[in-house]
C-alpha cells in the first residue's frame, strides 16, 4: 500500500479473543479502564504517589519487606536482562538450573555479560533434582549465584525450591529466580525463602498488558550490588540508579511509562482485593479440574502432577494430528489462542494457560469443547460430554 499525506486509514480491525495460552494474557477490563486515565509526568506528585502505592503492592505479592521492590521498564525478558546484568562480574562462576527453555535463556544471558557458567540440566518437563545442584556446588564452591526458573514457561513445571534455597544460602551463594509465569498465579516465597533477585513480569497471572518486570531485590543482594566496582554494563537497567528513582532521591534515569504503571497499580489492587491465599487455591482448584477434563479427553500430560504449575498446563498432541492445525482451528472458529511447543517439544504438545481471570470456569468450559471440536475435526475423537462432566461435578 502506497502512503500518501492526508491519507485516511480503515480502521483497525482487532478482534477481542481469549488468551488461554502461555502467555499474554487476557487484562481485566479495570486494567485497561486504568491505562487509559490522563497522561501526566513521570516527576509529578501524583504520579510517584501512585509509584509509591505500586512499590507497596508489589511488596504484598511478592510477601517481602524488601525496600528495592520495582518495576522495571520492559517484559519479563527485562527483568531477566535486568538481574543478571546487575549480578554478574566479568568471569564469575555462576550456577544456572536448566529444565527448559527459559532456563536456557538464562544461561545465554549470563554469558553475555560474562559469565562462566555452569549447567544443572533436567530433561524438559522435569524438575532439577536438588542432588544434581548439591553436586554442582560441592564441585563449584567458589560460584557465586545460582540462577533458576520457578515456573518454567515452555513445559509447565513448577520447580520445588524449599530445599534448593537452602542449600545454595548454606553455600553462601545469592540465589536468584524467575518467577515470571508463577507471580499472582501461585506463591512466590520470597522472604520465606530468601530469595536474593527475583523478576517476574506483567502479561502472565497478573492480568496486565506486557511492558513492565516486577522486580524485587534482597538487602543482601542490594549491598553487594551497590558497592560492586565494576559498572553494570546495561546503563538502562542499572539498579544503582533506577532505585535511585523507585527511592527518596527521585533521581531521574528514564521516562517512566506511566500508563502501563497505572494498569499495574490496578492489577496489583484487583490480587489484593480477592487476597494472595484466595487466589493461589483458585488457580489450583480450577487446574485440577481442568487436568480431570483432559484425562476425560484422553490427553497425556507433559508434567507429573506433583509438579505441574496450576497457571500452565502441557499435554502431548496425539499422534498423526498435527498441532499447529488445532490452534489455528481454535483461533479461527472460537477466536481462542493455546501455545505450542518450544525447543524440543515444538510441534508435540499444547500449552494451555490458566492465568488470572481466564483461571475461571466459564471459560475452562468454553475451552473445554472448542478442544474437543478441534481433536475430532483433526481425527481424534473426543467425548465432549465426558469433559463437560468432570466440569460440572466441580
Amino acid at each position: 500500500m502506497e502512503l500518501k499525506a492526508g491519507m485516511t486509514l480503515p480502521l483497525r480491525k482487532t478482534t477481542e479473543k481469549l488468551l488461554m495460552g502461555p502467555g499474554p494474557s487476557n487484562a481485566d477490563q479495570r486494567v485497561l479502564r486504568a491505562m487509559s486515565e490522563p497522561m501526566i509526568g513521570h516527576l509529578d506528585p501524583d504520579f510517584l504517589g501512585i509509584m509509591n502505592e505500586t512499590r507497596e503492592l508489589l511488596k504484598y505479592v511478592f510477601q517481602t519487606e524488601n525496600e528495592l521492590t520495582m518495576a522495571m521498564p520492559g517484559t519479563g525478558s527485562a527483568g531477566m536482562e535486568a538481574a543478571w546484568a546487575n549480578t554478574v562480574l566479568p568471569e564469575m562462576k555462576v550456577i544456572i538450573c536448566v529444565h527448559g527453555v527459559f532456563g536456557q535463556r538464562m544461561t545465554d544471558v549470563a554469558s553475555r555479560y560474562g559469565a562462566n557458567v555452569v549447567v544443572v540440566g533436567s530433561p524438559m518437563g522435569r524438575p532439577i533434582d536438588p542432588a544434581d545442584l548439591q553436586k554442582a556446588i560441592k564441585d563449584n564452591p567458589d560460584a557465586k549465584v545460582v540462577g533458576i526458573v520457578h515456573a518454567e514457561t515452555s513445559t509447565g513445571v513448577l520447580q520445588p525450591l524449599e530445599e534448593i534455597s537452602k542449600m545454595v544460602h548454606e553455600a553462601g551463594m545469592f540465589l536468584l529466580v524467575d518467577c515470571v509465569t508463577s507471580l499472582g498465579g501461585v506463591e512466590v516465597p520470597v522472604e520465606r525463602l530468601k530469595f536474593d533477585m527475583t523478576y517476574s513480569g506483567t502479561q502472565k497471572c497478573l492480568n496486565c498488558p506486557p511492558g513492565l518486570a516486577p522486580l524485587t531485590v534482597s538487602p543482601r543482594m542490594g549491598e553487594w550490588i551497590s558497592k560492586r566496582e565494576i559498572p553494570v554494563k546495561n546503563w538502562y537497567l542499572d539498579l544503582n540508579m533506577i532505585m535511585r528513582y523507585w527511592g527518596e532521591d527521585r533521581f531521574y534515569h528514564h521516562t517512566a511509562p506511566i500508563n502501563m504503571t497505572y494498569a499495574l497499580n490496578e492489577a496489583l489492587r484487583i490480587i489484593l482485593e480477592e487476597g494472595n491465599e484466595k487466589r493461589w487455591e483458585r488457580h489450583w482448584s480450577n487446574a485440577r479440574i481442568f487436568w480431570k477434563v483432559l484425562e476425560a479427553m484422553g490427553l497425556k500430560p507433559v508434567v507429573e502432577e506433583k509438579y505441574r504449575l496450576p497457571s500452565l498446563t502441557t499435554y502431548y498432541t496425539p499422534e498423526g494430528v498435527n498441532e499447529a492445525s488445532v490452534r489455528k482451528y481454535l483461533m479461527d472458529k472460537y477466536s481462542i489462542e493455546i501455545g505450542g511447543g518450544l525447543g524440543e517439544l515444538k510441534g508435540k504438545i499444547h500449552r494451555v494457560g490458566l492465568m488470572g481471570v481466564n483461571s475461571n470456569p466459564a471459560k475452562m468450559a468454553l475451552l473445554t469443547v472448542a478442544l474437543c471440536d478441534a481433536f475430532n475435526a483433526h481425527g481424534y475423537k473426543c467425548d465432549t460430554g465426558a469433559a463437560l462432566e468432570v466440569l460440572s461435578a466441580r
